[in-house]
């Protein structure tokens, strides 16, 4: 069956949970083609790139201002990648069509031929106060999700979230679980002195609240905290000065490689995001016998089940309670790494691509 991906969050993301998506079901299936030229994705740059030819924007190099040039790159070619997408739209050469975002430019061309949406949280409906000023995602996003064929959910707590806004999509909806692409340690692996924070850190991702609870915990055992992602702007530089902890941080950009390594020798990964439509992370923690203190919120709990410890992300005072009882505790650490190489064998790429093509197969069989 011929399934064709375009190009909008390729595009969109350097990095990121619903890119490594979609690169995961472009690897799982020998028959998806993908309308893009240009992308700096790093998912890609692993997977896709080894089979076609596209633009890459200096794929092993960062710099301030990249992400400007990329998109600025991407919009005066005259065939960017939006204008690829609608040429393979045009061809008409696919049986179902898998937007990889919200943009609902394709309903111009997709004619008769049905389409597959991902929903992968409610945030932007949930938070608006986080997102100002951008009416955009909202709007498409509800049209297109009343104009899918099928809808896929990555969780069964964003499912009850899409269905509090649209009821009536209830007959649309599957929910298929994300995978975990970090392989599960077979081998202890010595600790070292840090807690971990991956990812980015947005209002949402609440790592203010986080570092002012874990701030008392660094000092009262000598601990550093190591985060992945973007270097800390002024304000949390700021913060981090106040709390008498910024010479205990460190900011780094990672490989996957390093990845691995960093959440395998931490002593707790701590994730108190508000709100998560799944949580992968979760998975990469459980994977590298990483012992997980979570957010009692969203889907986390769902994910996570017994093998993870959780708080109260709107209190300082259980946030560090919780991560206490495991940075403090030998044994407990070694009853979350063991349930968590366990959970994590219940997540796979592997069967969230054949559950994915099963829902593109209903869509043939109607058509």
């Amino acid at each position: 069956m011929k399934v064709l991906y375009d190009h909008q969050i390729f595009e969109a993301q350097n990095i990121g949970g619903i890119s490594r998506y979609f690169s995961e079901l472009l690897k799982h299936n020998s028959e998806a083609d993908l309308s893009l030229r240009y992308s700096d994705n790093l998912y890609l740059a692993e997977e896709y790139a080894k089979n076609h030819e596209y633009d890459r924007f200096f794929i092993k190099f960062h710099f301030k201002g990249k992400g400007r040039l990329v998109r600025y790159y991407t919009k005066i070619f005259k065939k960017n990648n939006k204008a690829i997408s609608i040429d393979f739209l045009e061809k008409f050469e696919f049986d179902v069509f898998h937007p990889t975002y919200y943009d609902p430019y394709f309903l111009n061309y997709i004619k008769d031929k049905p389409f597959v949406l991902t929903v992968h949280d409610m945030i932007y409906e949930k938070f608006p106060q986080y997102f100002t000023g951008d009416n955009y995602t909202v709007l498409n996003k509800k049209k297109t999700i009343l104009s899918a064929n099928k809808i896929i959910v990555v969780s069964e707590h964003t499912k009850r979230d899409l269905l509090y806004f649209f009821p009536e999509v209830h007959e649309k909806i599957t929910v298929i679980y994300h995978g975990s692409s970090f392989p599960i340690l077979s081998h202890d692996v010595k600790k070292e002195d840090y807690i971990l924070f991956t990812g980015s850190r947005g209002e949402y991702k609440n790592f203010n609240t986080f570092v002012q609870a874990a701030a008392p915990l660094l000092i009262k055992y000598n601990l550093r905290l190591v985060c992945t992602g973007h270097p800390f702007n002024d304000k949390e530089k700021a913060l981090l000065e106040s709390l008498h902890i910024a010479d205990r941080t460190i900011c780094k950009l990672t490989s996957e490689k390093k990845l691995i390594e960093l959440y395998s020798k931490a002593i707790a990964f701590v994730f108190p995001s508000l709100y998560e439509g799944f949580g992968i992370p979760v998975l990469e923690a459980f994977a590298t016998g990483c012992p997980a203190v979570l957010s009692n919120t969203s889907s986390l709990p769902e994910i996570g089940a017994d093998a993870a410890i959780y708080f109260d992300p709107y209190s300082i005072d259980d946030i560090r309670t919780q991560i206490d009882r495991v940075i403090s505790s030998s044994a407990l650490q070694n009853e979350l790494t063991k349930k968590g190489k366990e959970r994590v064998k219940q997540f796979s790429w592997e069967k969230c691509a054949q559950e994915t093509m099963e829902v593109y197969k209903k869509l043939q069989l109607k058509n």
